[in-house]
């Protein structure tokens, strides 16, 4: 199934008599880009958890979040005495520094103090033991699946989205098709009108040196090649949406292909309704490029 780049998803679980929550948010990125932001003293999870998203996703920008959620009930801050013992020594010893040098940093507060990262803590914010590593390590695993669900649901939405503009392409490319062949009887008779012309005006030119120049024009003007390799980018993209796996780079590059050829046929159209054909492609190929753009 198709799966696009933008996702979110919401999983709680409770462990060590603690609930927690965790969280993912993905958007389009060029690459895959994980980034995660834990609850304090679950940091040592990262490796493992950055190992088994990089197994479910290839693409996006993907932010994790690990917060507990205790709603009061526990969690209690409380004071980490080493930590502000620390804080306090290197204080005195700046303090002292800038008195040497002639500075008054002015005295310090208990308030700065206590802001100063870990001298406070909540109650039961270490690490989490093998049991409460292994329940948030399963709840990581649902929010996977969850967040794959997510993006599964917009790859089908998109899917439709693209289906969409394919069959316009297709649509546009037949019109083109008719265009040219009304144009190209046309375009032959008033070519050989003005060589008769020119022939009867007495022109030096030779008859088999205007007919050359007549193959050489008729050559240049022919679109068939560009028709028949949009139609050929068209059964490869109805191919890419039924395709398992990752499929947006090959879509984005398909979608380039396709502009190449809308861009050929406008630059070799000989009539008004070529133009406009090829015109509307263009139109048309921007905007599923910008949808393909959102696929894993």
């Amino acid at each position: 199934m198709m799966q696009s780049m933008t996702g979110f998803a919401g999983v709680e679980r409770t462990a060590a008599g603690r609930r927690w929550r965790w969280e993912a948010k993905s958007v389009n990125g060029r690459g895959l880009d994980l980034r995660f932001r834990l609850a304090e003293g679950t940091e040592a999870l990262e490796p493992t958890l950055r190992a088994q998203a990089a197994k479910r996703f290839s693409r996006g920008n993907v932010n994790f979040t690990l917060r507990a959620d205790d709603g009061g009930e526990s969690g209690a801050p409380a004071l980490n005495r080493t930590a502000l013992d620390a804080v306090i020594a290197a204080a005195s010893a700046g303090e002292a520094a800038a008195k040497e040098a002639g500075l008054d940093l002015g005295q310090t507060t208990i308030g700065e103090l206590l802001a100063v990262r870990g001298v406070m803590e909540q109650t039961g914010s270490g690490a989490p033991d093998d049991e409460a590593a292994a329940a948030l390590l399963a709840g990581f695993a649902a929010l996977l699946d969850d967040l794959a669900d997510s993006r599964g649901a917009e790859g089908a939405r998109i899917a439709v989205v693209l289906e969409g503009f394919i069959d316009r392409i297709e649509a546009l490319t037949g019109e083109a098709a008719k265009a040219f062949e009304a144009s190209r009887a046309g375009a032959k008779a008033r070519l050989s009108e003005k060589v008769a012309a020119l022939l009867d005006a007495g022109a030096e030119t030779a008859p088999e040196r205007l007919a050359q120049e007549l193959a050489l024009i008729a050559v240049k003007a022919d679109v068939r090649e560009e028709l028949d390799r949009l139609s050929g980018h068209v059964a490869a993209a109805r191919g890419l949406l039924r395709a398992e796996g990752p499929v947006g780079r090959k879509l984005d590059f398909l979608t380039q292909e396709f502009n190449r050829e809308a861009n050929t046929l406008c630059s070799k159209a000989s009539s008004a309704a070529l133009t406009a054909a090829g015109l509307e492609l263009k139109v048309v190929i921007d905007q599923m490029r910008e949808q393909a753009q959102n696929i894993e």
